[in-house]
């Protein structure tokens, strides 16, 4: 079959809810692409933080090193964050469901994420604890052996470039904005496919690897925050829109917008901007 499709982005999330890095390459791992949502924002008592409490999160910005992770904002200056921590307090937290034993990064790095996000409460960073392998909370609808780290809940989220031109024109149709694809936070963006048609794919594929797509993606006030101002808007936008242009399935008063992926093989290879893909059916 002649490949029809073809990604066009790839970001991945050091940080849970922080700023992305785009990347023309990356590779793939059954947790998602490597050194996604590693490290994850926490408070005192373990709970985790995202823009929906933060939105300053969005603007804290993200780059690899090779052996860890810078973090900086304007005006803030900057932090580094190493990969393999050898020692720290263990935290105790949640992923939404899933119970996390987590390994506390250290007070410096709370001091500075604390005065960066500007928030009059302490906060911490984590990583998952050597050894810890957290519970797939949704086995029913991604199988028991796809695990994540900090991501919600699915390895990879894959989103389509058509659907984010019909949302566009929705919303510039009814006097608002049109919003980047960065709203909606994804780790693939793929063309050639019309708008909205991701939710009836099953698996995509070319010779180094294979996604399947298993459901689509519940959106939250995420959505509405700006990801270069951590401004909300104050229509409710582009949430309300997409909530009529593309209701989830059984919720007609949530939106959905791409698709929670997995890999079905190539660990370890490397997926890059301008691959192309097949659709093709699960065997």
């Amino acid at each position: 079959m002649t490949p029809s499709l073809r990604i066009t982005a790839l970001t991945l999330y050091p940080v849970k809810s922080m700023r992305g890095i785009d990347a023309t390459q990356a590779t793939l791992t059954p947790r998602g692409l490597l050194h996604d949502r590693r490290f994850m924002v926490v408070r005192e008592d373990g709970r985790f933080v995202t823009q929906r409490d933060v939105p300053k999160l969005a603007l804290v910005r993200t780059s690899l090193e090779h052996e860890g992770i810078v973090l900086s904002r304007e005006d803030f200056g900057r932090t580094r964050v190493p990969f393999d921590r050898k020692s720290g307090r263990t935290v105790h937290t949640r992923v939404w469901g899933d119970a996390c034993v987590t390994t506390d990064q250290g007070d410096e790095l709370s001091r500075w994420l604390t005065a960066a996000l500007e928030s009059t409460n302490p906060l911490r960073l984590v990583a998952m604890a050597h050894g810890f392998e957290r519970p797939q909370g949704k086995a029913d609808l991604l199988g028991e052996e796809n695990r994540t780290v900090f991501a919600d809940a699915a390895p990879f989220l894959v989103t389509n470039h058509a659907s984010l031109e019909c949302l566009n024109t929705a919303l510039t149709g009814g006097g608002h904005e049109p919003v980047p694809m960065n709203r909606f936070r994804p780790n693939i963006v793929i063309e050639g496919l019309p708008s909205f048609a991701e939710h009836q794919q099953t698996v995509l594929t070319n010779d180094d690897y294979a996604l399947r797509l298993h459901y689509p993606c519940q959106r939250c006030v995420v959505t509405t925050i700006d990801q270069d101002t951590a401004l909300k808007n104050p229509r409710h936008e582009p949430y309300r829109t997409l909530t009529s242009l593309n209701p989830m399935p059984g919720k007609d008063r949530s939106p959905a917008f791409g698709q929670n992926a997995t890999l079905v093989r190539g660990e370890g290879h490397t997926i890059r901007v301008g691959d192309l893909l097949r659709k093709k059916d699960p065997t």
